[in-house]
């Protein structure tokens, strides 16, 4: 599960400059992050894949009045709201972006570029057509705080009781480089949205890296077939709970100003 999907970057930061609230290049800036270059490729108008300045700048001028995630997996089109095209190439990205304003979806294609040891990664966003109707089982910010925090504390006694939560050496250097990226002062999301957003993304996201670790943390003490079962069923919930949440927190920038709008 990803910590900040590509999709959460574009439609945070993105919220942000319709907004007016941050400059094309800051947007930009922080949309690309580590990686080497974003284009657009399908944008009504364009003939040939462009750049992130010129795609966000074509979107509003589309009528495009705000960006919400989709973060699917199967069995749960989360976010999504059809055409079955779209949602498939979503799921299989496992992430999307969704316009409000206009019936157009955006889908990461991520690309590794370069000779061996100075590879770097390319993203096209392809442009879709997508149906104009309320996305997928996405909560309130409200519901997903305390779906997560009951969840967590579920799966908690579970994995405790099955001593893989969090153990090991693997365990703690990846909590410890998570709590390294909050110390350094980095945006969890864009200005405008608000501090609940936040706080429930901050949440969401450190449930995602302990779910990451305790599957990667090999068996733990979990060594029996049933054991590893339960794991498996204990921290399946827990993950789509957490999806949801991150889900709501990108897309409150959108819903409050729905809500003020009305």
């Amino acid at each position: 599960m990803l910590s900040e999907p590509r999709s959460g970057r574009l439609a945070a930061w993105g919220n942000a400059l319709l907004a007016g609230f941050i400059s094309p290049d800051d947007a930009v800036l922080a949309i690309v992050g580590e990686d080497a270059v974003h284009r657009v490729e399908g944008l009504p108008g364009e003939s040939w894949p462009v750049g992130l300045t010129l795609a966000l700048g074509r979107l509003r001028a589309l009528g495009v009045t705000g960006l919400r995630v989709a973060l699917p997996a199967p069995g749960h089109p989360l976010g999504l709201s059809g055409p079955p095209d779209f949602n498939a190439r979503a799921l299989d990205a496992e992430e999307a972006v969704v316009c409000h304003g206009a019936a157009l979806g955006l889908v990461p294609e991520v690309y590794e570029a370069g000779p061996e040891g100075d590879v770097h990664v390319e993203v096209v966003w392809h442009c879709l057509a997508v149906r104009e109707a309320p996305p997928a089982d996405v909560p309130s910010l409200g519901e997903a705080e305390r779906e997560l925090a009951e969840a967590l504390r579920e799966a908690t006694e579970v994995l405790s009781r099955l001593d893989v939560a969090g153990s090991g050496q693997v365990a703690e250097a990846a909590i410890d480089a998570y709590r390294a990226r909050v110390e350094r002062g980095r945006e969890v999301l864009a200005p405008g949205y608000p501090p609940r957003a936040v706080r429930v993304l901050e949440l969401a996201q450190r449930v995602g890296l302990l779910i990451s670790v305790a599957y990667e943390n090999g068996h733990g003490g979990a060594v029996s077939a049933s054991e590893m079962a339960a794991r498996a069923q204990a921290l399946r919930p827990v993950e789509r709970t957490a999806r949801r949440a991150q889900v709501a927190a990108y897309n409150a920038f959108v819903e409050e100003r729905e809500r003020g709008a009305r």
